[in-house]
């Protein structure tokens, strides 16, 4: 394996991947068929110690374990929200989604959604003349401006909340663009993503192509067809039981993506991403963090650090191991990279291009810093340090060594409060370009309401507009 922190052995794969990505292709022109692929395969609310890339033994992955083992993994990869809605409008967007409101999940209202001034990576893709799928959860807003095929994306197969497993109520874009209950009692989603995709793969083989694939699961209610709980005997506790058998059937299920790919030679172009939306909700499903301590809605590591793993070969090199932070704003600017899209400056993107950091021509840190903020909580990541508000232990700001303490067990702010006030001023900076929540969230009490930082901006800003109103 290949150990990147500031430096990798293999810069000569640079060569030619700056030539593939240097030049500027007009998507009508006979060129399309060289641009790579892009898959994005999302998880949702699997915990950081449940695969098997990450020293899981109980519940095999083969097929995600291949990704890293064919491409790289991230030892530090990060999600900017902490929950299902704000990290999936931070990675379709490259941006921090606090910019533009989209802090919580949005309520099914006509009028919550990621915001339609922000765009999406299938629109920049679509632009450049990509064929464009969306397969699974969207939960981006429900109302039909907010929907997938308004988005950017020529095709949507899935739900647009989270939803259960059987009779979810799907969306299939080539019948109709409402959502329609599903009364097969065989129907499961997992399986049907998974057929999708590959039809999808299969029809779009000759063209470049970006699939979207975030899957429900592993998030609650845990359900699964017998076939895969008959895979688990040995587990007693029932719980334990079917997120083993749904993690199982997801794995299947990309195994049949990653297959598909591959029987169609696209190995060498096809850029391939997989992570997860945020940390696991131990005591709801049996997610496991460990090492790191928190869960789903915290700002703790075990609430923003998720597995994360990228291949492409040819481009890639197998087996690497990548220890710098990075977050999934990344994704959007790599694949336009991979694509040879030019980044407008006025889109404000804050995710950056990974592939020079993979391949040696860039040795420098990816990012200097990492930001949080949601609903009370709010966290920043300078370096190893990292200065972080969560519920779990309560509204002081708790001052941790990532390098030395990735449990964040040991709390140093009193022995360097210099370090605390120059971490708390560089959160502050940040914030200032941050907006109110657009909506409330629905899971949180009345104190947390009250006392996060986004409602407190929305206070002000209200104060500020009745001040102006009054003096006219």
């Amino acid at each position: 394996m290949n150990r990147v922190i500031n430096h990798v052995k293999k810069p000569l794969v640079w060569v030619a991947l700056a030539g593939a990505i240097a030049v500027a292709v007009h998507p009508a022109s006979a060129a399309d068929a060289n641009k790579p692929n892009v898959i994005v395969i999302l998880a949702d609310d699997l915990g950081w110690g449940e695969l098997g890339a990450q020293g899981n033994q109980q519940i095999p992955t083969p097929n995600i374990d291949s990704i890293p083992a064919n491409g790289v993994k991230f030892t530090q990869g990060y999600v900017s929200g902490p929950y299902c809605s704000p990290t999936r409008a931070g990675l379709v967007t490259g941006r921090y989604q606090t910019r533009f409101g989209h802090e919580v999940n949005p309520p099914p209202t006509p009028t919550a959604g990621l915001p339609l001034d922000q765009k999406t990576i299938a629109d920049h893709l679509k632009a450049a003349g990509y064929k464009t799928g969306a397969i699974g959860k969207w939960h981006l807003g429900v109302a039909p401006e907010f929907r997938p095929s308004q988005r950017g994306f020529d095709e949507f197969y899935g739900t647009l909340r989270n939803t259960p497993f059987f009779h979810p109520e799907l969306v299939d874009s080539r019948v109709s663009e409402e959502p329609q209950r599903v009364d097969d009692k065989e129907f499961y989603t997992t399986d049907a993503y998974a057929k999708r995709a590959v039809e999808f793969i299969n029809e779009h083989k000759d063209e470049p192509f970006f699939l979207y694939l975030p899957f429900n699961a592993q998030h609650a209610p845990l359900q699964s067809p017998q076939k895969y709980l008959d895979r688990f005997p040995e587990i007693k506790d029932e719980n334990r039981k079917h997120f083993a058998a749904v993690l199982s059937a997801t794995d299947d299920a990309i195994g049949e993506v990653l297959k598909t790919v591959k029987a169609n030679g696209l190995e060498e172009n096809t850029l391939i991403v997989y992570l997860t939306d945020n940390g696991g909700p131990t005591q709801q499903t049996t997610s496991s963090n460990l090492p790191l301590r928190g869960f789903k809605a915290t700002t703790l590591e075990g609430g923003v650090r998720v597995p994360f793993y990228a291949q492409w070969k040819g481009k890639i090199p197998a087996g690497l191991v990548y220890d710098n932070p990075i977050i999934q704003l990344d994704i959007l600017p790599t694949a336009l990279a991979a694509a040879g899209v030019a980044v407008d400056p006025s889109w404000k993107l804050e995710g950056v291009d990974l592939l020079p950091y993979l391949t040696g021509a860039k040795t420098a840190k990816p990012h200097e810093s990492l930001f949080w903020r949601f609903n009370e909580q709010w966290a920043v990541r300078d370096g190893d340090w990292k200065l972080v508000v969560s519920r779990i232990d309560g509204p002081q700001p708790k001052l941790f060594n990532l390098a030395e303490d990735v449990r964040e067990a040991n709390d140093l702010a009193a022995k360097h409060p210099e370090k605390v006030a120059e971490l708390k001023r560089e959160w502050d900076a940040w914030n200032k370009d941050n907006v109110p929540p657009k909506w409330e969230a629905n899971h949180e009490g009345k104190n947390q309401k009250k006392n996060r930082p986004g409602n407190q901006a929305r206070k002000k800003q209200a104060a500020k507009a009745a001040a102006t109103s009054a003096s006219k």
